[in-house]
């Protein structure tokens, strides 16, 4: 008997009351004798056919149906079957098997159908071509062996109970998944071969296809599928764009714009128990770069899901370890704690933290020395470098927070050693901003900076280390302590005096180095120690020496070029050279403010046409 008919009927989108019009249609002839309740439904089935036919079809098909008809006392019995998979759907097909009728199993019902066979107990123990052994041959030669078909079949069983994992549903889509995956990707990388004229967004949509299905999952099951693929061998940029469509599908305000907006779709446990289980997901290999603002924005809703700390350090580990690619609006992430700052500055702190000591260990591991050849920037110097930037930018703009205190401001500029920066006009830049924020944010915050507050902030700038202009602002500043303005223009005599004798600076080198030469009293430990912040002076020195050599050859240029200016119009050639000399120097006065007052329009025209930041020092 043919269970699965060439022109099957179509029962997937037919109503709960169809289910009593079917056993109308079979027993319209003699009133109801025997009624089996599913979930309040009730299906009637009469005396005569209980005798002859529910005995050779339903009894001998069904072991559970024919325990419960020789157990019943009553000859107008009530049976109720509960907790049968499928609810009444999946009942009223199994009765279609058990007449003979004709309906086509597919991937929506087969799930169905295959636990309410088990729960019936419609084995080959009653009856050959059972049920069981009908859904069995469906699932293995159709199911398995399509991508899409396994997706859909995984899908149903999320609303079946426990019976599904029993049978091994689940287990056989998740495989079956992974595997046709990794077919996949075989197949479309010789495909591959035979379409270098198309778009790369055409290439890229044709192989990831199945990436949009899989977001139809529960976390659960995809958390399993994406298991199955990783030890399949998917490729883990695959995984990456699966993990980034499932987040974007789940998590609504994954975006920026939504981020401090709850979504409304799914309950806040829901919502954490996605974050944490698309970040475990997340591959560790190397060679897959995870995008950062996919990192960054599963970092945001973590915080506003109130994730658990250790998700949250594994993705501030992850960025951390790139964090030199990082832009300024990457780590601009608002806090969503009330009374508090309004950047989250602990979070970046710690990610701070970790690439400093990802920082550390590089170097351990470099094994280049210190001869000469070595002095110049390696790699994770100029990765230093680059933060340090972004961090001094990162200042200037929390800088203004009225609520920001000065220990979480200064927790952030000394976390980062030296030897990070090359020039502290961006630490300047920023430590300004502050200090003009804070007289000007008293009536909020009923706080004002201390001088004591004031000095600690200002011993962070080392004077030698800032350029002509911002040295020209901070000898004008009135918001700087004295001390302060002292050393800026003391050492802008000694700058001044050394670039006028021809001198190289290779004073200011010997004054900030040491010999190098090992105390017999340090330990070995003790004296690489000292071998490497020597080494990481000299960096910074040659290339403090580099920009300062680029600021006098500009001036020079500029010498060469007033001095012809004034040589045609007649001037004197000593003229020319001392009105050259005098714009050098911070000594003559009415110079140096035109200057300074070309300067200030210059940075307004800048701050006019550029972003809305603050890049203002006044």
């Amino acid at each position: 008997m043919g269970m699965v008919s060439e022109n099957p009927l179509a029962f997937s989108n037919r109503s709960p009351k169809l289910s009593n019009s079917f056993t109308t249609r079979i027993f319209s002839d003699v009133a109801g004798d025997i009624t089996i309740v599913v979930r309040g439904e009730s299906f009637l089935l009469h005396k005569p056919y209980v005798s002859v036919l529910l005995k050779f079809l339903l009894v001998s098909r069904s072991g559970k149906i024919g325990k419960m008809v020789a157990e019943a006392k009553d000859s107008a019995a009530k049976l109720e079957l509960h907790n049968i998979p499928g609810g009444p759907q999946a009942f009223e097909l199994a009765m279609k098997f058990c007449y003979g009728m004709n309906f086509e199993i597919t991937s929506t019902n087969v799930a169905h159908l295959r636990c309410a066979a088990e729960f019936l107990e419609m084995s080959e123990e009653y009856r050959d071509e059972n049920l069981i052994e009908r859904t069995e041959i469906y699932l293995n030669e159709v199911v398995v062996q399509s991508l899409e078909k396994s997706v859909e079949v995984l899908t149903t069983c999320q609303t079946l109970p426990p019976i599904a994992e029993e049978v091994g549903i689940p287990s056989r889509c998740v495989e079956a998944i992974a595997t046709n995956a990794c077919k996949e990707q075989l197949m479309a990388g010789l495909s591959m071969l035979n379409c270098d004229g198309e778009s790369a967004e055409l290439k890229s949509g044709c192989l990831e296809w199945w990436v949009e299905d899989l977001s139809l999952l529960r976390i659960e099951y995809y958390q399993r599928v994406i298991f199955a693929m990783a030890r399949s061998g998917v490729r883990p940029d695959s995984i990456v764009a699966s993990l980034m469509h499932f987040a974007q599908t789940s998590l609504k305000g994954i975006g920026k714009c939504q981020i401090w907006k709850k979504p409304d779709s799914l309950p806040e446990h829901d919502q954490r128990t996605i974050v944490e289980t698309l970040i475990s997901l997340m591959p560790t290999d190397k060679s897959c770069l995870v995008p950062l603002s996919f990192m960054f924005g599963m970092l945001r809703m973590s915080v506003m899901v109130d994730a658990a700390i250790a998700c949250r350090l594994e993705i501030e580990r992850r960025i951390a370890y790139r964090l030199e690619m990082v832009t300024l609006d990457d780590i601009l992430i608002p806090s969503i704690y009330a009374g508090g700052s309004l950047y989250d500055v602990d979070t970046v702190h710690r990610i701070l933290v970790n690439f400093l000591q990802r920082i550390e260990e590089e170097e351990d591991d470099e094994d280049c020395g210190y001869e000469s050849e070595c002095i110049g920037s390696s790699p994770s110097h100029g990765s230093l470098l680059k933060v340090g930037r972004l961090i001094d930018s990162y200042l200037a703009e929390i800088a203004p927070d009225p609520y920001l205190s000065v220990q979480k401001f200064v927790a952030m500029i000394e976390v980062l050693p030296d030897y990070a920066r090359v020039i502290d006009d961006g630490l300047y830049r920023a430590i300004d901003i502050y200090l003009k924020a804070s007289h000007q944010h008293i009536a909020i915050v009923h706080t004002m900076l201390t001088e004591q507050e004031c000095k600690k902030l200002c011993k962070f700038i080392d004077c030698q280390k800032l350029s002509q202009e911002a040295c020209n602002h901070a000898a004008q500043n009135d918001r700087l302590p004295v001390q302060m303005t002292v050393r800026v223009l003391y050492f802008e005599q000694v700058r001044l005096k050394t670039a006028l004798s021809g001198n190289s600076g290779d004073g200011f080198v010997s004054q900030r180095i040491s010999s190098g030469v090992p105390s017999a009293a340090m330990s070995p430990r003790d004296n690489y120690a000292s071998l490497r912040r020597e080494n990481r002076e000299l960096k910074l020195e040659i290339s403090r020496m580099r920009v300062r050599l680029s600021e006098l050859e500009k001036e020079q240029l500029f010498m060469k070029q007033e001095m012809m200016d004034k040589t045609g119009n007649g001037k004197t050639f000593l003229t020319s050279i001392s009105k050259g000399i005098g714009k050098m120097g911070i000594f003559s006065g009415q110079a140096g403010g035109k200057r300074q007052k070309s300067n200030r329009k210059s940075r307004g025209v800048e701050g006019k046409t550029g972003r809305s930041r603050r890049h203002s020092l006044s």
